[in-house]
């Protein structure tokens, strides 16, 4: 199981809301030849993490298969995020569009020094990213310890405002 999470708090070319790049990365995602795009979740609408005075967040998942390994891939979302005009300078700034990489099968890669760091080290820590993954992988087990999306979400401290975008 291979899943991406999408976020956007700043609107991009062309494109006036968090919302709309995200249904534009969407459907960027399923223009890729190396990725097919299985499941997608709903968008929700989130504060900023950590908080700040940044816009609220656009943010939703997808389940993807693809024959890319887990760093070709990650520098393909990378690839993506630059096309929508994300560059990256301070951790945790508002952004276009990012594209995170949580998943890749059971695989577990703790060593920053040989990236893809796998699963996301801040997955479990995150209700708009929790979320969304309840509507695409609702029996996913995280791979470092085995725990449900729902046992995570639960093991949440309150506070992580989310709200579904109509």
């Amino acid at each position: 199981m291979i899943l991406v999470a999408i976020g956007s708090n700043l609107p991009g070319a062309g494109l006036d809301t968090p919302r709309a790049v995200c249904l534009a990365a969407l459907e960027a995602l399923e223009r890729e030849p190396d990725i097919r795009v299985i499941a997608r979740s709903r968008l929700f609408e989130s504060a900023p993490v950590p908080l700040s005075d940044q816009p609220w967040y656009a943010n939703g998942a997808v389940l993807v298969e693809t024959t890319l390994p887990p760093a070709p891939l990650l520098a393909r979302l990378h690839e993506i995020e630059a096309r929508f005009g994300r560059v990256r300078q301070v951790r945790n700034e508002a952004r276009v569009l990012d594209l995170d990489l949580l998943c890749y099968n059971e695989i577990v890669n703790d060593r920053p020094e040989s990236p893809p760091v796998l699963p996301h080290p801040r997955l479990r820590e995150r209700a708009f990213v929790l979320r969304p993954l309840l509507d695409i992988a609702r029996g996913w087990r995280h791979p470092g310890d085995t725990l449900e999306i729902s046992a995570l979400l639960a093991a949440l401290p309150p506070g992580q405002a989310l709200n579904p975008i109509r």
